[in-house]
């Protein structure tokens, strides 16, 4: 009862079931979550590069069971910016040298936010045929970027560790069929993990996947590679996939292609070339020749999250005869609508796993719109020549060898004395890496091959510019002068 001895209206299960917010509501929230993401990328420069995730305790005590009744937006968004993002490297800034960086570019933003808004069902074309046009549209572009031919058809996915996947799926169908054990796979020393992980998924047990040496540039040594496939038949096995590099992850070395791709013609096998990270340099024509090779390749996996600077998450495949990629997804079903001529129109269910799917087209679709292919190919040649300059002026500092040059924009380091040994070098090299990363300046990672620690520096993100490279280049100098190992 009211106090005025009325009865208080009550909730109908319509009302309480309503999960609609009025339009007014909306745009406060679109605003709110606008203003604090323009904030946010506006003060990076300013951020931490490596930020603080050492937070066991803090995390721990982010566990919580699933709440009852729903609170506002603006709390959220306060933990979520001044708390949660915070504690985690700063993938997004201009000092993130670490790993591959994916700087996220503003309009691929807009873009979730347009496709998440209408969601709109893209696994098939009659769905949205404009949607999966334009999507299509985006895989061509791809083609046409790689050198590959019109008989190309691809997919996007969430990265190459899942193109790498169906790739190696593709392979294995034209190549292997039903007696799976007796293929074998070949990949250097210096191939990223998800190669061997996609092959064991894709039925390639571990004792049929080869790891061929490499050269003091950290490129697969193809003799050996043609010394391996030929044992292997003569062991009775079935030689079928060769997968190379376009930029390695430890030292950014790009596999001879050109002649890993003879190699494959002669003995008739798949030639993949795991191009995640370098592949789109092949879009600056004075680049090319660095990436001899790379549009003879049977499948290129490439993630447009790290060289073409979209988000996390934007992966794609390509495969040289589309007809490979649908012959290995094509599937319907009683319940699904007719499919389109598939020499007019594009269908992505039937040239890759997933049915259920957004629209992750529509992000490389609005940036590659709003930039134009020239203004892409600008920055991606800046970033090759900053890293050539980065690499040069920290190959001058005393006690500093320069291990890996830059093949692309990746190049590695570690500090050296005249008889140190190698445990002390890697020790001192480690050292080093640690404080520079402390300074918050700048975000630089590290990796082991052939029993040497190496500091690596990716410069990929389309917000490092000259002066983080100059605050680079300051911190690594203080830091070498620093080292004991130097100091002996």
């Amino acid at each position: 009862m009211t106090a005025d001895g009325d009865s208080a209206p009550t909730t109908t299960l319509a009302d309480a079931a309503n999960l609609e917010f009025t339009a007014d509501e909306m745009h406060a929230m679109s605003d709110a979550v606008a203003s604090r993401i323009i904030d946010h990328i506006a003060r990076l420069s300013e951020q931490p590069a490596a930020g603080v995730v050492a937070t066991d305790a803090f995390c721990r005590g982010l566990r919580e069971s699933a709440p009852e009744t729903g609170v506002s937006l603006d709390p959220l968004l306060a933990d979520l910016f001044d708390q949660y993002v915070p504690r985690s490297f700063n993938t997004a800034g201009p000092g993130y040298f670490a790993y591959i960086p994916a700087g996220g570019l503003f309009p691929a933003a807009l873009a979730d936010f347009i496709s998440n808004g209408v969601n709109r069902f893209t696994g098939i074309w009659l769905a949205a045929p404009a949607l999966v046009q334009l999507e299509a549209n985006v895989l061509d572009w791809f083609r046409d970027w790689m050198g590959f031919p019109p008989s190309t058809r691809g997919l996007l996915t969430t990265g190459s560790s899942m193109a790498t996947f169906n790739a190696i799926v593709c392979a294995r169908e034209r190549h292997l069929g039903a007696d799976i054990r007796h293929g074998v796979v070949y990949a250097s020393s210096q191939a990223h993990h998800c190669v061997q992980k996609s092959a064991r998924l894709a039925g390639i047990q571990r004792d049929r996947i080869r790891s061929i040496p490499v050269d003091a540039e950290f490129r697969m040594r193809t003799g050996e590679l043609s010394s391996r496939i030929a044992a292997d038949r003569a062991m009775g096995l079935r030689p079928f996939l060769v997968v190379s590099s376009a930029g390695t992850t430890n030292t950014g070395a790009v596999d001879p292609l050109d002649a890993v791709a003879d190699i494959c013609a002669s003995d008739g096998l798949w030639h993949h070339v795991d191009g995640a990270y370098g592949a789109f340099f092949h879009m600056c024509e004075e680049l090319r020749p660095l990436l001899a090779g790379l549009s003879r390749a049977d499948s290129l996996a490439l993630d447009p999250h790290k060289g073409l600077f979209l988000p996390y998450g934007t992966g794609a495949l390509l495969v040289r005869e589309g007809a490979e990629l649908q012959r290995v997804h094509a599937e319907t079903a009683d319940y699904m609508p007719g499919m389109p001529d598939a020499d007019a129109f594009y269908d992505p269910s039937q040239h890759g796993p997933d049915l259920s799917r957004g629209f992750p087209g529509l992000r490389v679709w609005l940036c590659v719109k709003m930039y134009g292919a020239r203004r892409l190919r600008t920055a991606i040649l800046e970033k090759r020549t900053l890293a050539l300059e980065a690499a040069e002026r920290i190959g001058r500092l005393p006690g500093i060898a320069i291990a890996a040059p830059p093949q692309l924009s990746l190049f590695a380091f570690h500090l050296a004395r005249a008889g140190a040994t190698l445990a002390d070098e890697n020790a001192a090299t480690r050292a080093m890496l640690d404080r520079v990363v402390a300074r918050q300046r700048v975000m630089v990672s590290g990796c082991q091959v052939d029993g040497r620690f190496l500091i690596r520096v990716c410069v990929l993100s389309f917000r490092t510019r000259r002066d983080a490279i100059d605050r680079l280049v300051d911190d690594v100098r203080q830091e070498a002068e620093a080292s004991s190992l130097l100091a002996v």
